[in-house]
């Protein structure tokens, strides 16, 4: 130590019993002064006052030399003599000597002290640290290069500010951040509570914000900016940053404090005449005009608050400007996209960066995503711990944080902290291994309570900053200071209302009360009855905050996770006595590393958050904040997406599971048709399934423990367990349905079986004889089809004199003749069937040329509709009894063509013609058709339901509907189960009717016929009978594989389908735009299962077509080929050997060839009595091997439209996987919920929803259509009439109370932004109003911002919305 000097200072409390008026700096040099000649010279020459110690003063002496020396200087001296004992003694003016021997420490401190004083109450030398720098040899930090390059950055940026007044400055220099930013906010919050014309006043208020940021983007960028964001980029190392960063710091303050100290003594004397009038209960206005006064010396000191933050936030409003406008900048200009990138680096640093405005009271979003994104492309996408700290304005949080982690936050009474600053702290290497995380995100926020603000503003501005913080953290610190019951209150009644909205949103963070200023920390009874009023305390407000929230709780235990004796802590005092010098406390360290302890050990049982995820949450918790409503309001980004990952994984369980079922159908179904199986049981398909079921469980049993949002995903586990369960169950039951009916079916046919077999016996008995006989006349084609066809005819007749042909179904005349038995007029019949309007009655836009008014009832009913959508019609009205006098005279002689239904009776016409097509196709296809054919009585069955259903809705309207309609209805309905009846009917004939069996065998038994006049042996002709049965159940075989391959192929891997239920209607909405085709649009609309499942097929068409498609589908065809080629290769190879092993006969080959076929191809066994003289199997085998050749090259060859003549088909087993979801609609705009689980437990949601006008909502006894989003108006303050007989309005706010519609629909406030719909109603205005009769006019009419939207920016907002 010896040459070091030490300096300490001693501070005036500006009390009477201060030591000193003045600061004073004690300089202390360690070791003997004598050798250490630099340092004594350079301090005896800087001081003020030089005080020597010396062992004595006698002469000869060799300190005498100094003590001459410095006895001869004009400075003050004091010599302190150890040997002597004398008193205090002036030698002359401003030297002084003194003894030590046989004093106390306090003596002498007290004559030193009063020596002192007297010298410095007397003119002297003042002493300034800096002027060390320019001492010759002494070496300062300043001197540094990288130091001096840092301060002349930062000189730079001060000079500009020199000689300007400093509460002039930000208005001046920072104006991005001031009166526009401020504005910004303001009308940014008031799109939360908009009323009246919703969406065009929402237009003119987004217009409003956009005209702001082109104001910032013009003031931005002045030269002091210019110069900071330059000296950031041109600076290279981190540590000329900090040294620019510090010396700005350094020298702004130098600049400001001054005109701060003079502000605030200007405030101080005017708050003293304000309360001393007060006093004087002085009325006057002359206490108004000082109280004026007093405000606008406070709006000064705030322009007079002038740090580091404030140029950050400048940076950010710059940043955010430019890119809402997405301005490049011009040549020469500051380039505004680097400032997230400069940010970064500083955050990365340890530097603190603002997260929310406190002077604005918002959070800049687009300058934090921007902030964030950087900080993760520079360290990855890294886990980080959250901690959140709360506490009362001045409470030492920041003081406490900057001890615990060596942070940088603002501390000062007077200059708290404003807004939230978040600061990274990264986990040593060490102790990294201990903690799932890599850093720690401290986020510190402005004070509760501020003095700033007062009222409703205070209460408003706490709570909301509580939230956000609490929501952001994985942990909160709250922060008490001393023992106030009353303060306490405050505190811990915003914050237990904050954790009660965490647990409403699904969000756990936890917390740690701290107790700071406590007298006496060590008292345990004293610490346990104030846990115990704490416990009691946070109890009541629990209570208290639950009927704020409308929650159950009765203690605060019912909300969060929280142990009194753990999760409170107490803090001593910081200093030991009153400041300014009071020595620190040292239990007040022991106290801050207990608390950093209990912090970390938490911290260890939390995988903490991405940084990314955390920007998600920012958004997600202020975008909620921004809404009244937060806990309905609050949109869980992170939980949404990790929500859709999992469905992405379930709808590839599914389809897993759903591929093994339709395997061991096809086997099943192909044993069946071979007459190997008569009967299945439910345990043989478990048994046959179950191995893919396990293997399912234990991929789900990984993704839920081991994914890295596992603790996110563990609130779903049991529900998706059991529905894949579930699932499982209900394929399981479906395939044995399927199979009982192909069982039935094979039983129905079983004596047509028969004589198939006996049919086809003798033909090859009768060709064998016939053949014999004409083995002369091999070469004459004639003769031979002659006496074929002869023979033919003969044996066709004696085979089927029994039996009567299958007639075919005459639709069209079956169908006329219900309709005219119910008495409706041909007329109406033929004129819909020749209009075919029928075909779209599902389509019809405006229902009211069906309807016909009875008894004079009003059509225009209340509706589900706003109050808003009156206001044009009450206009000007005068009582409401004339009013409603005046619509009845007019409804009275309204004529009938001219009434206008309302939206919601539109609506109930849809559901009726929806309800009406869903349980007519219900009931016919549950008819045996077929099994036993189609019967007459099946559609007059059905007309009858439909007049029956039809008429059980007039009785509930107040309206009848035309004929017409019922005649649309039911053309309609008997149209949509045409296909499948002519389906089923042309099965049960090929499966039934012994006319077109025989027939369709006639030219194969020719060939046969024709082989055995020319002489070929039975090897021949029974190769030949093989290969053409082989010939079909490959084809089959294959056409049925091939569609499962390729649906497999496409659910992987076609964009569209391999992704959830979101996925699929994003690309549904895509294909309708790319198209703009209207009518595709409508069926989406009111159908959207139909247009998907036409999307499903069209798509599948389409790949196909492409060289892509076609190429993977030919190579997944070659490869079945390939695979039934072996298959009976190899059963030709060992059937032949097991038949010469054992020398059996035919019959043997047969039964073994067809058993060694298996599951795979369906192959009656040939009966062999007309081959038994055949004695060459190998030569059988050689005949059967070349057709095979031909049939395989067939295959190879075979177009892939032949998949649609088959059992299995891609399109119609990709829609049972996609479309086997939820389908239930918005009850505001009919948006379809994208949940991918049908059934589900969780709220519907949709990405985004539509105007209103898109289902042809409108004004109620108006044509004006509504143009107005549902996720705007839930955001407004108006209000909706639930239901059309509804009298009670509910705020849309309130939404969910309006009804089990409405209560299970999560829709969360997103302003609109979505383009889709805005172009969709803008590019079809026309169409959608002749679609639905009605106009956009009035509060409908269009805003012009809707029109300025693209196809290709509607396209792309999807992305937008879908992939966030």
């Amino acid at each position: 130590m010896d040459g070091v000097a030490e300096i300490a200072w001693y501070c005036p409390a500006g009390k009477p019993n201060d030591a000193f008026t003045d600061c004073i700096a004690f300089c202390n040099l360690h070791g003997d002064a004598l050798s250490l000649v630099k340092q004594r010279d350079i301090l005896t020459d800087k001081s003020s006052v030089n005080v020597v110690l010396v062992p004595t003063l006698e002469q000869g002496d060799k300190n005498s030399a100094v003590i001459s020396a410095l006895h001869k200087s004009p400075k003050p001296l004091i010599i302190l003599i150890a040997d002597s004992d004398g008193g205090a003694v002036q030698m002359k003016k401003g030297k002084y000597k003194m003894g030590l021997n046989d004093k106390s420490q306090s003596d002498v401190s007290e004559e030193l002290k009063t020596i002192i004083g007297k010298i410095l109450s007397g003119p002297h030398e003042t002493f300034q640290l800096e002027s060390m720098a320019e001492v010759s040899g002494v070496k300062v930090d300043e001197d540094d290069k990288v130091c001096q390059k840092g301060k002349s950055a930062a000189m730079k940026i001060v000079d500009l500010l020199q000689g300007m007044d400093v509460s002039k400055i930000k208005d001046t220099y920072l104006p991005c951040q001031g009166q526009l930013w401020h504005e910004w906010c303001k009308i940014n919050k008031e799109l939360y509570h908009l009323k009246g014309n919703i969406e065009n006043e929402k237009c003119k208020k987004q217009r409003k914000l956009m005209q702001i940021r082109q104001e910032q983007c013009k003031v931005s960028c002045s030269e002091p900016m210019n110069l900071f964001i330059d000296s950031l980029s041109s600076l290279s190392s981190a540590t000329e940053k900090d040294y620019f960063l510090k010396w700005t710091q350094i020298l702004i303050d130098a600049l400001s404090t001054e005109d701060l100290c003079s502000i605030l003594q200007i405030y101080d004397e005017k708050w003293a005449e304000v309360l001393d009038l007060k006093k004087k209960h002085d009325k006057s206005n002359l206490l108004k005009r000082k109280q004026i006064e007093l405000d606008e010396i406070s709006t000064q000191l705030q322009s007079a608050t002038f740090g580091l933050e404030h140029i950050f936030r400048e940076m950010g409003q710059m940043y955010e400007a430019h890119a809402s406008l997405k301005k490049q900048p011009e040549r020469g200009q500051t380039d505004w996209s680097k400032c997230p990138e400069l940010a970064a680096e500083l955050m990365i640093s340890g530097h603190p960066m603002e997260l929310m405005d406190g002077d604005a009271g918002h959070v800049p979003l687009t300058w934090i995503s921007g902030l964030l994104d950087e900080v993760i492309k520079k360290l990855g996408d890294r886990r980080v711990f959250v901690l959140s700290v709360l506490g009362v304005q001045s409470s030492g949080k920041s003081t406490m944080l900057n001890a615990m982690f060596g942070l940088q936050f603002a501390v000062s009474a007077g200059r708290c902290t404003k807004g939230a600053f978040m600061q990274l702290v990264e986990v040593s290497e060490e102790i990294k291994k201990d903690f799932e995380f890599d850093y720690v995100l401290v986020v510190d926020t402005e004070g509760l309570r501020a003095l700033e603000l007062e009222g409703n503003a205070t209460l408003h501005h706490d709570n909301e900053l509580a939230t956000f913080v609490v929501g952001l953290g994985n942990m909160t610190l709250i922060n008490i200071f001393g023992e106030n019951p009353a303060e306490m209150q405050d505190v811990l009644q915003i914050v237990v209302q904050a954790f009660m909205r965490m647990k409403k949103i699904k969000l756990s963070p936890s917390c740690v009360f701290v107790h700071q200023n406590v007298t006496d920390i060590a008292a345990t009874e004293k610490n346990m009855d104030g846990k115990r009023r704490l416990q009691e305390k946070l109890d009541k407000m629990a209570q208290l905050a639950a009927k704020e929230e409308v929650c159950d709780a009765e203690c605060f235990s019912d909300v969060i996770a929280f142990d009194v004796q753990k999760d409170v802590k107490y803090f001593a005092q910081l200093w030991e006595g009153s400041p300014p010098m009071a020595p620190p406390n040292p239990g007040y360290s022991e106290s801050v590393q207990e608390l950093k302890t209990t912090i970390l050990s938490k911290a260890k049982q939390s995988a903490g958050i991405t940084l990314s995820q955390f920007k998600s949450k920012v958004h997600d918790l202020w975008n909620a904040l921004m809404n009244e409503q937060f806990v309905f309001s609050f949109r869980n980004t992170l939980e949404i997406a990790v929500y859709r990952k999992l469905e992405v994984q379930y709808g590839n369980w599914t389809w897993t599971l759903r591929s093994n079922m339709l395997t061991i159908e096809n086997g099943l179904h192909t044993k069946i048709q071979n007459g190997k199986l008569d009967k299945v049981e439910l345990n043989h398909l478990y048994q046959e399934s179950n191995k893919t079921y396990d293997e399912i469980q234990k991929a789900m049993t990984t993704y839920f423990d081991d994914d890295r949002d596992k603790d996110m995903l563990v609130q779903w586990r049991g529900r998706f367990e059991s529905k894949i369960k579930e699932f499982h169950n209900e394929q399981v039951i479906e395939v044995k349905r399927k199979l009982d009916e192909v069982i039935q079916q094979k039983n129905a046919c079983r004596k047509l079986d028969d004589k198939k077999t006996e049919f086809e016996n003798k033909l090859l008995q009768k060709s064998k004889e016939l053949a014999h006989q004409l083995k002369d006349k091999a070469n004459d084609e004639e003769e031979l089809k002659k006496q074929f066809s002869s023979v033919w005819s003969d044996l066709v007749r004696e085979l089927t004199a029994d039996t009567k042909p299958i007639e075919d179904i005459n639709y069209e005349e079956d169908q006329s003749t219900v309709l005219q038995e119910l008495g409706i007029e041909w007329s109406l019949i033929h004129e819909s069937k020749i209009s075919g309007r029928y075909k779209q009655i599902t389509e019809v836009g405006d229902y009211t040329h069906y309807v016909s008014v009875t008894k004079h009832h009003n059509l225009s009913d209340t509706s589900q509709q706003s109050q808003a959508e009156n206001r044009e019609n009450t206009k000007g009205q005068g009582s409401n009894l004339l009013s409603t006098v005046w619509r009845s005279i007019k409804i009275l002689f309204k004529s009938e063509s001219s009434q206008q239904i309302t939206h919601k009776q539109q609506q109930l016409i849809r559901s009726l013609i929806s309800d009406v097509e869903k349980q007519s196709l219900d009931a016919i296809m549950s008819k045996p058709v077929a099994t036993r054919g189609y019967s007459l009585t099946y559609l007059p069955e059905v007309a009858n339901d439909v007049k029956q259903m039809v008429t059980e809705f007039e009785s509930k309207r107040k309206y009848a509907l035309k004929k017409e309609f019922t005649v649309d209805l039911l053309l309609f309905v008997f149209h949509r189960a045409e296909r499948w009846l002519s389906e089923s009917h042309m099965k049960f004939k090929g499966n039934n009717d012994a006319h077109s069996y025989v027939e369709s065998k006639k030219m194969q038994y020719y060939n046969i016929f024709r082989s055995f006049c020319k002489g070929s042996s039975s090897a021949v002709v029974l190769g030949q009978l093989i290969c053409d049965k082989l010939k079909s159940s490959t084809v089959e075989a294959v056409c049925n594989k091939t569609a499962m391959d390729f649906a497999d192929e496409m659910k992987c891997n076609y964009p569209a389908f391999n992704g959830n239920r979101s996925n699929l209607e994003k690309h549904v909405l895509k294909s309708l735009a790319e198209k703009e085709d209207f009518t595709g649009f409508i069926t989406y609309i009111h159908h959207p299962r139909k247009q998907a499942t036409a999307y499903i097929r069209e798509e599948v068409e389409k790949y196909i077509s492409t060289e892509q498609g076609k190429g993977k589908a030919q190579n997944i065809l070659k490869k079945n080929v390939d695979d039934i080629n072996r298959l009976v290769s190899q059963a030709l190879y060992e059937a032949t050997a097991k038949v010469k092993t054992h020398r059996g006969d035919p019959d043997m080959w047969m039964e073994e060839f067809s058993s060694l076929l298996k599951d795979k191809l369906t192959f009656n066994t040939i009966c062999c009595q007309n081959f038994s003289d055949l004695n060459s199997f190998d030569f059988l085998k050689e005949e059967i091997e070349k057709g095979l050749v031909s049939i395989m090259e067939e295959l190879s060859s075979l177009s892939l439209d032949n998949m649609k003549k088959f059992r299995m088909k891609p399109d119609e087993i990709l829609i049972d996987q996609l479309c086997d979801c939820c389908w239930v609609k918005c009850p505001f705009c009919a948006a379809v919920c994208t949940n991918t689980v049908n059934d589900h437990n969780e709220d519907h949601s949709v990405p985004f929803h539509r105007s209103a006008a898109v289902i042809g909502w409108h004004g109620r006894n108006t044509v004006n259509l509504y143009i107005e989003f549902c996720t705007t108006s839930i955001a407004s303050d108006g209000s909706f009439y639930p239901s059309h007989d509804s009298e009670v309005v509910i705020p849309y706010k309130m939404y969910r109370k309006a009804g089990p519609n409405f209560s299970n629909w999560a829709i969360t406030p997103d302003g609109s932004k979505l383009e889709y719909w805005k172009w969709f109603v803008s590019r079809f205005e026309k169409e959608l109003e002749d679609h639905y009769g009605l106009k956009f006019q009035g509060y409908g009419q269009i805003p012009s911002e809707w029109k300025t939207h693209s196809q290709e920016q509607a396209i792309q907002s999807l992305d937008e919305m879908f992939n966030p």
